[in-house]
């Protein structure tokens, strides 16, 4: 049997339930595209249609596709090749107007080396694109800042029960699929908004019955996972201590990212006391955090999950009416703005750790401090070319530590002055071996020279040789009898063995 979902998936923008607003707003995108030439997103939860809306669009406006999904892979170099290329304008395969529309799907999921790269070459494409494209995301805040702001946003809702259930009714007629309408609303009930897995699950019951009731229908709910704003809104404004707890258990998020989510976000609702109390939980749930970090002990966890959620709900005093825009954490965007600093520091932490035998750890909390306060702006010269050259630092290492100016005449100096001093202890170190070689070759050539002289005046060195062995005779007859004597007197400096003893 054939995929329902694809059997039936809609054809043209008419045909996409439950998303009313977004879809006519996709096709208002479409038909000024000429006007303002921007990239779209297109994001929501699984399964509610973004991707088929999407190709229904081109097939409303009579456009080709050329998607690029998951399962492709999508470094920069296949970015370029791929979508770049589809992006420009003048294809034979054009469609009117000379258009095509590009789609890529999952455009949240750039990641790991297979992606290395992707991110930031999808970025440059759609500011750069001749051709409409839409990126289809789950997770919108999971795409990079740069991109987010390059492109329009559409976000597609859960679909609703009422929107499911006549969906599901239509199938069942064109099947011919007898079926109770309750076991439709059920089905509908038990997907949560995912159009797709009601269409699935339909199917699923549908092969194993001839006719659809209420007992065929699985009755276990599918493990959902609540998204962060709707947890925000929920813990913020609505629930109860204990009802925002039992909400946290549904969010895929750790402890230490959901305390970041509140912490930024509670402010946006809270003031004065309450917003008081509130940060007097958030402080408690952080010490928590602190604990398991220290000792390991996950089980930590439930206290500071308690503090973070029911301490922060039971801080609220009076409603919260209205809708607040909720944002995604300010330390993220730290995290990115820092993260060529922290690489630095990291990297002159772990020469240093080796050189000194000490943990990466240690060096960043008590040696780096002492280098920077001693070194500050490069004011004992000496000491910061002889750290220089000890820990082989470069010009952005040496202003990482002292706070000077990389591309600053003392911090370029003193690198230069740090790599003659390396060089200079390379030599001294080698026990001057390269000079040696050198004075030996030396002497080589010297011994040559002298040989070469010899051969000039071999007979007249025979004539010196002949008179100094007459003289040597008599200089050795004397010597002889001079020895003989010396033997004869006693050697009252040479120890015996009786002298040890």
């Amino acid at each position: 049997m054939t995929d329902w979902t694809e059997t039936y998936r809609p054809t043209t923008l008419s045909e996409v339930r439950g998303n009313n607003k977004a879809r006519d707003k996709l096709e208002e995108w479409a038909e000024s595209w000429d006007d303002h030439r921007k990239s779209v997103i297109v994001h929501g939860s699984p399964g509610v249609g973004k991707t088929s809306a999407a190709h229904a669009l081109a097939a409303d406006m009579g456009w080709p596709v050329m998607e690029l999904n998951a399962s492709d892979s999508r470094g920069a170099d296949v970015i370029e090749k791929i979508a770049g290329e589809a992006a420009k304008s003048g294809t034979l395969t054009a469609g009117e107007a000379g258009r095509r529309l590009v789609i890529l799907d999952e455009a949240d999921n750039f990641h790991g080396n297979a992606d290395y790269g992707g991110s930031r070459e999808v970025t440059r494409v759609v500011k750069d694109a001749n051709q409409p494209i839409v990126l289809v995301a789950n997770e919108f805040y999971d795409m990079s800042q740069s991109l987010r702001n390059a492109c329009e946003t559409i976000e597609f809702r859960d679909v609703s029960k009422r929107s499911i259930v006549p969906v599901l009714r239509d199938i069942c007629r064109r099947e011919d699929v007898e079926f109770e309408e309750e076991a439709l609303e059920k089905i509908a009930e038990s997907t949560s908004g995912d159009l797709r897995s009601a269409v699935n699950d339909l199917q699923a019951v549908a092969e194993e019955a001839e006719r659809l009731t209420v007992d065929d229908v699985v009755t276990s709910e599918r493990d959902t996972t609540e998204g962060i704003f709707d947890f925000l809104d929920e813990l913020i404004k609505e629930r109860d201590a204990e009802g925002a707890l039992r909400a946290s258990y549904d969010v895929d998020e750790t402890p230490d990212e959901l305390l970041n989510w509140i912490e930024d976000n509670v402010p946006k609702d809270y003031e004065g006391a309450e917003l008081a109390d509130a940060y007097g939980f958030l402080s408690n749930a952080d010490r928590w955090l602190g604990r398991v970090r220290a000792t390991q002990d996950y089980s930590y966890w439930r206290y500071a999950t308690d503090n973070m959620t029911a301490g922060v709900a039971a801080s609220r005093r009076g409603d919260k009416g209205g809708w607040t825009r909720y944002g995604p954490p300010s330390y993220w965007s730290k995290l990115g703005r820092t993260k060529g600093t922290r690489n630095t520091r990291d990297s002159i932490a772990e020469r240093i750790a080796e050189r000194e035998g000490a943990s990466v750890a240690t060096v960043r909390r008590e040696v780096l401090p002492f280098l920077s306060a001693m070194t500050h702006h490069c004011k004992n010269r000496d000491l910061t070319v002889r750290m220089a050259a000890a820990y082989d630092l470069d010009e952005s290492e040496v202003s990482f530590v002292t706070g000077s100016g990389k591309d600053t005449n003392k911090v370029q100096s003193i690198v230069a002055d740090a790599a003659e001093l390396k060089a200079d202890a390379a030599v001294e170190h080698s026990g001057n071996a390269f000079f040696e070689a050198e004075r030996s070759s030396d002497e080589s050539t010297v011994s040559t020279a002298d040989t070469e002289a010899g051969d000039d005046g071999d007979e007249s060195n025979e004539q010196r040789a002949l008179a100094a062995t007459e003289s040597d005779d008599g200089a050795d007859t004397e010597s002889t009898s001079d020895t003989a004597s010396a033997d004869d007197e006693p050697d009252d400096d040479q120890s015996g063995l009786n002298d040890f003893f």
